[in-house]
């Protein structure tokens, strides 16, 4: 097995267990302006994506285009600070001895995210990780010009430590669009966790290296 240096893993059902309520927020930012959509319609269009373009994106799949995506978007912002305010989220099980089984081995874990800072900083602090410490860096959505699938994440945790060789590092995600980034930035795994936004069959066709029930099954995989 190639050796590892970079692990970068997505946040909400990869890591970080929000019970969807993202997802539910776009859902319920939508219904505020009287468009009803189901969370699975959601999580098809949307999951892993920057939130604007996942709104605009659905909006678009759904041929509502009589709404304006920057209201929406707005409305969903709005909505999800105080979602968050009242929200109680853990990690999965195993996560965190992961990331401690991770850097012992000298790998470095960068956790990014199609959330902004604001909202990716808030899952962090009630969680308790400081980059530097738990884990070693956090790309948000405001850190990029380009989002997923796009490689721009991944080229910048690259570059936070000095890492050259795309083969060398490893991508985990709950969504199609986070095991397309990570072939997008030629990564020497993609890896699928069923633990968050898509099934077995919807991660299946990225073609992933693999697909695992949960994060904490990578160790095993890793280090046999």
């Amino acid at each position: 097995m190639k050796k590892i240096q970079l692990a970068v893993f997505d946040m909400a059902g990869t890591t970080v267990n929000e019970d969807n309520v993202v997802y539910k927020t776009v859902r319920d930012a939508f219904a505020k302006h009287g468009v009803e959509v189901s969370l699975e319609t959601v999580l098809r269009f949307g999951a892993g994506k920057e939130k604007f373009k996942a709104i605009a994106d659905i909006l678009e799949e759904t041929k509502t285009t009589e709404i304006d995506a920057n209201s929406v978007f707005k409305d969903f912002k709005d909505m999800l600070e105080e979602a968050y305010n009242n929200l109680e989220v853990t990690s999965y099980d195993g996560v965190e001895e992961l990331f401690k089984l991770l850097k012992n081995k000298d790998v470095k874990v960068v956790l990014n995210t199609g959330y902004d800072q604001k909202t990716a900083q808030s899952l962090l602090n009630k969680l308790g990780w400081v980059p530097g410490q738990q884990i070693d860096g956090l790309i948000t959505a405001d850190d990029v010009v380009h989002g997923r699938p796009s490689s721009e994440m991944i080229d910048k945790a690259m570059a936070m430590f000095g890492i050259t060789a795309s083969a060398n590092v490893i991508k985990a995600g709950d969504s199609v669009i986070d095991i397309e980034e990570g072939k997008n930035a030629n990564c020497g795994w993609t890896v699928g966790v069923l633990t968050g936004a898509q099934t077995r069959e919807q991660l299946a066709t990225a073609e992933p290296s693999m697909i695992l029930d949960s994060l904490a099954d990578l160790a095993d995989v890793l280090f046999p």
